[in-house]
C-alpha cells in the first residue's frame, strides 16, 4: 500500500531502502513492484492515462494535454515507423516482441525516459 501511495521517485527510493533495512535483499517480485511503480510516476507526470501492454505490442493513450514535446514523440514515430504509429490524436501504438512481463516492463521504462521533458533550470 505505502509503494502504491508513493508521491515521488525519492518517496519510493526511501522506502526501498527502509525495507532492505528491514528484511534485507529484495526478491525480484518487489522490485519489479518498486519499477512499476516509478514508470506509474513518470507516465502520469508525462500526462499518460493508460498503458496497454501485451506479448506483441500495445499502446500508450495520452491525457488531453500532455507534458510532452511533440516535436520528440513525431521524431519517434518517424524514426522507429515500424514499431511505433500515431492511433488518432492521444494514442500512440507500439509494435514489438515483448514476451516476456520483464521485457515490457524495461521498454516501457525506456519510452517514459524518452519522453520526459527536461527539467527546467
Amino acid at each position: 500500500k505505502r509503494i502504491a501511495s508513493a508521491e515521488s521517485e525519492a518517496d519510493l527510493e526511501d522506502l526501498q531502502v527502509e525495507m532492505i533495512d528491514r528484511f534485507g535483499l529484495l526478491p525480484d517480485s518487489v522490485k519489479r513492484l518498486f519499477e512499476i511503480s516509478a514508470c506509474k510516476l513518470k507516465a502520469n507526470a508525462i500526462g499518460i492515462r493508460k498503458v496497454d501492454l501485451s506479448a506483441a505490442g500495445g499502446r500508450i493513450v495520452f491525457t488531453e494535454n500532455p507534458n510532452v514535446d511533440p516535436v520528440k514523440l513525431v521524431q519517434l514515430v518517424q524514426s522507429q515507423s515500424k514499431k511505433f504509429r500515431f492511433d488518432g490524436s492521444d494514442t500512440l501504438r507500439i509494435k514489438a516482441d515483448m514476451e516476456a512481463a520483464e521485457r515490457r516492463l524495461d521498454e516501457l521504462a525506456k519510452l517514459l525516459v524518452h519522453l520526459e521533458q527536461p527539467q527546467a533550470a
